[in-house]
């Protein structure tokens, strides 16, 4: 038993580390006629978990689906992948380090788009940024 919860201790601390904070992201999900609401939030997921793991220094502070604004990019992304696709869009706060340093320190990216596809497995991220 001892071992169990050092090893969730260890977990913890370790899923802390040397991402980027996503503990207070607002998530906006706007209407749509082609997802679920539960399809979007597990979309929603599957970028928070990239984002937690591969933005450090950042901190995500909105991830939005927003049909009417997306709507023409989703479909030609679908398009190219040739699979069902959905764009968010997500804003967040960078640090004094630049993140991994690709982005700019002390600024705020708002927009910011997030492709996943739908495959057998739930939603895969195929790109991300400003397109």
């Amino acid at each position: 038993m001892k071992r169990m919860i050092a090893l969730i201790l260890c977990v913890l601390l370790l899923a802390g580390c040397g991402g980027g904070d996503v503990s207070h992201v607002e998530r906006v999900v706007g209407a749509s006629e082609v997802y679920t609401e539960a399809e979007i939030k597990s979309a929603m997921n599957k970028v928070k978990g990239f984002f937690m793991s591969e933005f450090e220094g950042c901190t995500l502070t909105e991830l939005r689906y927003d049909e009417e604004k997306v709507g023409a990019r989703q479909k030609a992304w679908a398009e190219d992948y040739g699979a069902e696709v959905i764009v968010l869009l997500a804003t967040f706060d960078v640090d004094e380090s630049g993140g991994d340093g690709s982005l700019n320190p002390n600024s705020t990216y708002t927009k910011y788009q997030w492709i996943l596809a739908k495959t057998l497995f739930g939603w895969e991220i195929r790109d991300w940024g400003y397109g």
